[in-house]
């Protein structure tokens, strides 16, 4: 598959930008140019779909909707995940065909001209033109305009215009809902999606309403239930509105209008198509649902469908965006990321957000722990109520996560899946998947972040607090304490064994460093809710114990446990091993430019679990996400160390070495780091993005920005700023929302500009000072800190 570069797009900071049609880039800006509101996404294949060479993946997705097939294993054993889920593409509404005097168009045959295509990040919509010369001659301009509202979340919508150049002629264009199968390619990428999924939809009624089309799918085994409904209205200045004709099949169901069109005449043809799941409302009020919304749609016009777009996008952007001055691509690749996380993320707190959000078909539709530790916290600082809701997911998936517990033999707690869609554990390969109990502490590090930023009481009552403890459980019943003398002087520690961490390259391990240091902060977190609940919610307390048998005993042995958690070091090298046995490994001594990479699709997994490698940051990001705990100088080496050794074959990597090297000083490293993850996608780094976008590396950029350059952390509820401005950079800017505030920083050669937007007051520390803005003091300028510079041996110290 050839990479994109950015000069393939263009730059410009509010536009995605394709001036060329190239069949080979095809798959990948399908992905890049797909449109989405969290619930629906709409890949950017051309609305007449196959007839473009190149087109892959022609497909519209519902996010969670899915079906599930058995998991065959040749050697069976007990507790292994038995059902695999797996998105399902639902019906296609955007489906346009025409002809102009009975030559259909064809782009392979023809000539195209004048091509363009533009997705404009400010307003949310995508709009394409080019001029067709037919083999005959004919020469006809072709322009649409398509959107996915955000405003209404069944709702999708397409202007389609044809302009005859050379006329008079007759055009006939038809439009319909495509519900045709889509064959995926085999693949033996474990990244991409199941083949098998093209074939999960099963009719069960279509009809016609009026003006309205309306189909009903369900799928084969998870019984899930979708209906799609299209109306279709064409125009032109000699006749006026155009009588349509049934037309297709039941397979690809819609209309046809026909017209005489002078020379430069124009055809319009407006669509609005819906789509709705049965995870979204019972599958018997589906169609009466679907059909409202989508009249409403229609009532409303075109116009105003893109004029709430764009208001919509304004107050998004108003909270959300970063603003750089000084690269144009890193700025372009910012707002791209951004839109795309809005435009993916579940905000009913009944879906999440999938490792390709609803851009692709990429890890079957999964999510994972990116959410919480990736996504969650650009969320939450622009978002919040959004985040809420990604955190009610978990909890409305708590029944399953007990299930999976009780399989694992914890006869107490909940034990999240690795991968899942609606609840159960979906990983068929245990070792990197089910292994990886960490899940269960990123879910409760994100639910104390949640709640030390905003201060939802509410929320941790209803759902936090039950979360926190049913997945501390699993630790009590996973660790033991271990008894001895031990070089640190202890006589008891805390150890958790066979386990996988973040680093994929590495299985099956005793102590992972990143596990157990979770481990003890939730549980630490775990003992200190118990303690707030009996003197603040004593009620409240009392109901949890009766509804989950919680005995406030065990929050002594959650205490008793993170004291005496085993974090691993070596005195040696003055570094934190990744685990007990880490060190003692081999290196492997890849070679950055070797073409075998990502490693996991050229070597046998326990060739790469032998060796000293790993795919991403492991040690790393417990430093970031715990940074409280270990010095300036550990997390110095430890970058120095494992920097040497990880290949960033995960998309995931990037941006927490970016932020590690901003707070030691590396500043040419961290903007390094920085500036390839900002435009993983639009650049393809990973050669998959065709298979859907990268989310937790586009979150990872804001991440990179905040808390990297910026310097963002939270420290006892207060935040924390020590911001660097960027070589190249001359200022950038941004908002985030906190203790029911909004503050804006403006970073530039003279300092930083701190101001209060919102809310009576604000505590936060710049550097190490103390800083209150409220009342009339709502703005402040304050130098930039001096920067951390390493010392000069620091470089050569694992060398």
């Amino acid at each position: 598959m050839t990479r994109s570069s950015s000069a393939a797009l263009g730059v410009a900071p509010w536009c995605l930008r394709e001036t060329r049609f190239d069949p080979e880039l095809a798959g990948l800006h399908e992905t890049l140019f797909c449109l989405g509101n969290g619930r629906i996404g709409l890949r950017g294949a051309h609305e007449e779909g196959r007839a473009w060479p190149g087109t892959e993946q022609d497909a519209t997705y519902l996010n969670g909707f899915h079906d599930v097939a058995d998991i065959a294993y040749a050697e069976n054993a007990y507790g292994l995940a038995r059902l695999h889920q797996f998105i399902v593409a639902v019906p296609n509404g955007k489906a346009v065909a025409w002809q102009i005097d009975g030559e259909p168009f064809d782009p392979a045959s023809g000539c195209i001209e004048d091509y363009a295509r533009d997705f404009d990040l400010r307003s949310g919509v995508l709009t394409r033109r080019f001029v067709w010369i037919s083999p005959r001659g004919r020469r006809v301009s072709v322009h649409s305009t398509r959107l996915v509202s955000l405003e209404r979340d069944a709702v999708c919508a397409l202007r389609y215009e044809l302009q005859v150049l050379d006329g008079p002629a007759h055009i006939a264009v038809e439009s319909f809902i495509d519900a045709r199968a889509q064959d995926m390619e085999a693949s033996d990428d474990p990244r991409a999606g199941s083949a098998h999924a093209a074939k999960s939809l099963v009719e069960v009624s279509a009809e016609r309403r009026g003006p309205q089309v309306l189909l009903v799918h369900r799928t084969k085994r998870s019984e899930m239930q979708v209906a799609s409904a299209l109306h279709s209205l064409a125009w032109h200045a000699g006749e006026g509105v155009l009588a349509p004709q049934d037309a297709g099949t039941a397979a690809c169901l819609g209309h046809r209008f026909e017209a005489e069109l002078r020379q430069h005449d124009t055809l319009r043809l407006d669509k609005v198509f819906g789509l709705m799941g049965s995870q979204h409302a019972p599958a018997e009020d589906l169609p009466d649902l679907l059909a409202r919304a989508v009249e409403q749609a229609v009532e409303a016009g075109f116009e105003q469908l893109c004029a709430e777009q764009a208001a919509y996008l304004a107050r998004y952007w108003q909270d959300a965006d970063i603003v750089i001055e000084g690269d144009d691509a890193l700025q372009q690749g910012m707002r791209f990321n951004q839109l795309h996380l809005l435009q993916s993320v579940g905000r009913d707190g009944r879906t999440n957000i999938a490792a390709k959000g609803v851009t692709g078909s990429g890890y079957d539709g999964h999510y994972f722990w990116d959410t919480e530790i990736y996504v969650l916290p650009m969320l939450l600082h622009t978002q919040p109520q959004i985040a809420r809701r990604l955190l009610e997911f978990r909890y409305h998936t708590l029944d399953a996560a007990r299930a999976r517990a009780r399989e694992m033999a914890h006869a107490q707690g909940a034990l999240f899946p690795w991968r899942t869609i609606s609840g159960p554990e979906c990983s068929s390969y245990f070792p990197a998947g089910t292994a990886q109990y960490h899940i269960n502490a990123d879910i409760a590090f994100a639910v104390k972040r949640y709640w030390d930023v905003t201060g939802d009481d509410a929320f941790m009552l209803d759902h936090g607090a039950e979360l926190v403890f049913e997945t501390a459980r699993i630790w009590m019943g996973l660790g033991h304490f271990q008894h001895g003398r031990f070089e640190d002087g202890s006589a008891r520690r805390y150890c958790i064994h066979t386990v996988t961490g973040p680093d994929e390259y590495t299985a099956l391990v005793d102590n992972n460093f990143y596990t157990n240091a979770m481990a003890q902060m939730h549980l630490g977190l775990a003992a200190e809710l118990v303690q707030w609940l009996a003197q603040q919610h004593a009620g409240q307390l009392l109901q949890l114990q009766l509804r989950i048998g919680l005995d406030l005993r065990e929050a002594e042995t959650w205490q008793e446990a993170a004291r005496h958690m085993y974090l691993p070091y070596d005195e040696r090298l003055g570094v934190h091993p990744q685990d007990d046995g880490f060190l003692a490994k081999p290196r492997w001594g890849f070679d950055g430019d070797s073409p075998k990479r990502p490693l996991l699709l050229h070597y046998h997994p326990l060739v790469i679990y032998r060796h000293q490698i790993c795919k991403q940051a492991d040690v790393l990001l417990a430093l970031l996400l715990l940074g409280e705990q270990f010095s300036l100088d550990d997390k110095r080496r430890d970058f120095e160390y494992y920097e040497a050794i990880t290949t960033h074959d995960s998309s995931l990597s990037r941006c927490i070495f970016g932020i590690i090297a901003s707070e030691v000083g590396y500043a040419e490293k961290a903007y390094a780091y920085f500036a390839d993850g900002v435009r993983t996608d639009l650049d393809d780094h990973h050669r998959n993005t065709r298979h859907g976008v990268h989310t937790a590396a586009m979150a990872g950029a804001w991440l990179g920005v905040v808390a990297g350059f910026a310097g963002l952390r939270m420290r006892r509820r207060m935040p924390c700023f020590s911001p660097t401005l960027p070589a190249g950079w001359r200022r950038y800017s941004f908002k985030l929302r906190v203790a029911g505030a909004q503050l804006e920083l403006d970073i530039g050669p003279e300092g930083c500009t701190y101001r209060l937007l919102a809310g009576d007051w604000l505590a936060f520390r710049h550097g190490g000072q103390t800083v209150v803005l409220g009342g009339d003091r709502r703005e402040t300028t304050l130098a930039l800190p001096s920067a951390t510079r390493p010392p000069a041996t620091a470089r050569a110290a694992f060398h």
